[in-house]
């Protein structure tokens, strides 16, 4: 399994697909899929049987996951950036390749 260069609670930006330029934070990460939940991105109908907590059940619009391969980290200045690793002093920290900033 392959290190992901994106975690939760990152801003990400989509730069393929059907969302594509669309910007969000990113809600949760699925590792061993290789997905992430973005929020307001690739939102989808959920129909829903009621239940105890929905006693009325109908449609409920909700976040899918969407492919890490398709979003990009947004920097401090909102631009779009690949991600590097390096070692500062002994901690392993993620960086811009664009601007060479520790992210």
């Amino acid at each position: 399994m392959t290190k992901l260069k994106i975690k939760t609670g990152d801003t990400v930006k989509v730069i393929a697909g059907d969302h594509k330029g669309s910007e969000g934070k990113v809600l949760r990460v699925f590792k061993e899929k290789n997905k992430a939940i973005v929020e307001g991105v690739n939102m989808v109908k959920k129909h829903t049987k009621p239940s105890a907590q929905s006693p009325q059940g109908g449609i409920v619009e909700k976040e899918a996951a969407i492919h890490i391969s398709n979003l990009s980290l947004l920097t401090g200045k909102g631009e779009a950036t690949r991600v590097g690793f390096r070692m500062d002093g002994d901690n392993k920290v993620r960086f811009s390749k664009k601007s060479n900033e520790v992210i």
